[in-house]
């Protein structure tokens, strides 16, 4: 996908002054005419719909079970790739409980939620990853990660640019929909990412990686491993980078912070980023980086520079990309 920097859309004139000054037209003649002008306020319209359909289907709904926070989002939602894990709850009987907060962030805090159908035992724990849209101030270097990827030229790229409210719950929404995008992409060809259940607004529902006493796996950054693990864990990792390369993409920002470790099994997370390696200009410096990030940590906890080298690792992913 193709775009351009937000700067390339930014107007110098206000919008808002433009139409005052502007002879009124009717709606017959004005050619120009944009429903998104209609829209007000801190929400898009789509959220703006969803919420008046959670009000109308909270009218409507039965009460809830006790412990029970809300019923299934499942058949609004956006449904993760096929084939579906049987754990996947599908019923639209299922009601869902919060448990807790599993991380907090910048951009978006990850809850753990149980959703499950009342008088049964079906089932299932998942992480739910919550993009901010008024809260947070700015999602960082986005700019550079929306390289090559399209958007049309319009009021909502101006917004987004200027960060004003209704701009900011764009971003939100637009992150959500990227990392559903990309987990699903990546899971169907096989590589370690949690499954990704739904998309709900800037909602997004997926595999909750943890043990059964409820401790979530933990980053790599936590653990220190040596000797034959650690060796097994770097091997896990140039795996996953050769199989994100050969299908043209990077993980964008790859550190020990967004790798999980989940029961001896090297997982991805936090990919809203991924960065095409052709659509994108700065593609290969994106790889470059994550490349070196990675490398710097399984080198400061003692593995050989000579299995390391991100010169050399980097190169060789170039040529499984189809880039050299």
């Amino acid at each position: 996908m193709r775009t351009h920097d937000f700067e390339d859309f930014l107007d110098d004139d206000n919008p808002h002054e433009q139409r005052r000054s502007r002879p009124r037209r009717s709606r017959r003649d004005d050619t120009e005419f944009d429903p998104v002008q209609t829209r007000a306020g801190r929400l898009t319209e789509q959220e703006r719909i969803r919420l008046a359909a959670i009000r109308e289907s909270a009218l409507a709904a039965p009460p809830l079970p006790d412990g029970a926070d809300r019923w299934t989002t499942w058949g609004d939602g956006e449904q993760g790739p096929h084939p579906r894990p049987d754990w996947v709850v599908t019923e639209l009987a299922a009601a869902d409980s919060e448990l807790g907060v599993l991380k907090t962030g910048k951009e978006a805090d990850v809850h753990l939620i149980q959703r499950a159908v009342p008088d049964t035992g079906r089932g299932c724990v998942m992480a739910a990853k919550r993009y901010r849209s008024n809260e947070h101030r700015m999602f960082h270097r986005d700019a550079g990660y929306l390289e090559g990827r399209r958007m049309r030229r319009s009021r909502e790229m101006r917004a987004m640019a200027n960060r004003t409210s209704f701009g900011r719950n764009l971003i939100a929404e637009q992150w959500a929909v990227a990392e559903f995008a990309a987990l699903s992409r990546l899971w169907s060809i096989g590589a370690p990412v949690p499954y990704p259940v739904q998309r709900h607004g800037t909602e997004l529902l997926m595999e909750y990686l943890g043990d059964e006493d409820g401790s979530a796996a933990p980053r790599l950054a936590e653990l220190r491993p040596s000797g034959g693990e650690l060796e097994d864990l770097w091997h896990q990792l140039t795996e996953v980078l050769t199989l994100l390369a050969t299908e043209g993409v990077t993980h964008g920002d790859l550190s020990a912070y967004n790798l999980l470790v989940h029961e001896g099994r090297l997982m991805l997370i936090d990919l809203p980023q991924i960065v095409d390696m052709v659509a994108n200009p700065r593609g290969l410096e994106f790889l470059a980086r994550d490349v070196a990030n990675v490398a710097d940590w399984f080198r400061s906890k003692g593995l050989p520079e000579d299995k390391t080298n991100p010169t050399t690792l980097t190169e060789e992913l170039i040529e499984a990309a189809g880039l050299d």
